[in-house]
């Protein structure tokens, strides 16, 4: 079996997400960054020309000039057949204890594109994968919960908990997303085999 390819970046991936659903421009894209809540994805404005360039610069997206009568002719991207490959090698990663560790945000992300692109069995596929990592990783923060020092005083361990508090919720989120996802797939399957029969 092969490794899966290295992660591209929570921009990056964004971008081809984004490109993936519909053609933007450099400002379009800016826009859904200032203006919804995939800020989080996005440092600053200056770094998505940048992440463009490098995007079509390795095959996965190729811009073409509009407008070129009007005094500002707007550039639009579309991914290529090699960005949308790339796109789905990205989603289809496996989730690790990293991941739930310091990229929770781009599973989320993940999750939310491979729906679109890959279909339902592949955004519950993350969501339990995701589920499962965090409840192996919940004892080890209830360890380190245990071990903490007096000196560390009651504020150390209240963030801590905090911490384990987050971690339990998503994955309780993630189990009954993935859960309702699966009723709904059956529910449409019975709805159109009873269509069938009757």
């Amino acid at each position: 079996m092969m490794d899966p390819p290295p992660a591209i970046g929570a921009l990056k991936l964004a971008l081809l997400g984004l490109l993936c659903q519909q053609p933007r421009s450099g400002y379009d894209l800016m826009k859904v960054f200032s203006d919804t809540a995939m800020g989080g994805f996005s440092s600053s404005p200056g770094a998505i020309y940048p992440a463009l360039k490098w995007l079509e610069k390795n095959g996965y997206t190729r811009g073409k000039v509009q407008n070129r009568t009007q005094l500002r002719p707007k550039q639009v991207y579309k991914l290529t057949a090699a960005g949308v490959e790339s796109l789905k090698q990205q989603l289809r990663r496996p989730v690790t204890r990293d991941d739930v560790m310091r990229h929770a945000d781009i599973v989320l992300l993940r999750f939310v594109f491979a729906g679109d692109v890959l279909g339902r069995d592949e955004a519950v596929r993350i969501l339990e994968e995701f589920a499962g990592e965090i409840e192996s990783y919940l004892p080890d923060l209830k360890a380190q919960l245990s071990e903490l020092p007096p000196s560390a005083g009651p504020y150390g361990a209240q963030a801590l908990q905090h911490g384990i508090d987050g971690y339990r919720a998503d994955a309780r989120w993630a189990r009954k997303t993935a859960k309702g996802l699966k009723q709904q797939a059956t529910k449409r399957k019975t709805k159109r085999l009873s269509g069938v029969t009757h």
